[in-house]
């Protein structure tokens, strides 16, 4: 049996289509799961699609992916320009690596400019909105 591409979102994504929309889209989390599964099936891969507003949470998820996971998109929000620790975990992974925002964090604020996240990302992919997910997905699928 095939591992799945885990698909990990962080804080405050479980808003998606009520915060800050001119930012993020109308889009929800529901809608955009919905799409990977769209996209998962035509590549011919499985996903687990999880949301958490805990850090600890989300790097137990990222441990969890060395094992259980052939790859590995993540959109940590707000963690990906605070957790080192989820830095240090992401290091850990022999999988592939994929960092996905659905806005641009280098066109925003400053504090947004810096990536733990990318630091330890294979690639990453921004500021395409949905889109960026299905691309992140494309990417694994190739990855893999």
């Amino acid at each position: 049996m095939n591992k799945p591409v885990f698909i990990l979102n962080g804080p405050n994504l479980n808003l998606l289509g009520r915060r800050e929309p001119h930012i993020y889209g109308t889009q929800t989390l529901k809608d955009l799961e919905s799409l990977c599964e769209a996209r998962a099936i035509t590549l011919g891969v499985t996903i687990e699609f999880r949301q958490t507003n805990h850090e600890g949470v989300l790097i137990d998820w990222v441990q969890e992916a060395m094992d259980s996971a052939s790859a590995l998109i993540l959109n940590a929000a707000g963690y990906t320009h605070t957790s080192i620790a989820l830095h240090d975990a992401l290091k850990a992974l022999s999988i592939p690596v994929i960092e996905v925002h659905l806005s641009d964090p280098a066109q925003r604020e400053s504090f947004r400019h810096v990536s733990y996240v990318g630091m330890a990302a294979t690639q990453t992919i921004a500021g395409l909105g949905a889109r960026g997910y299905e691309l992140a997905l494309e990417s694994a699928a190739s990855l893999v």
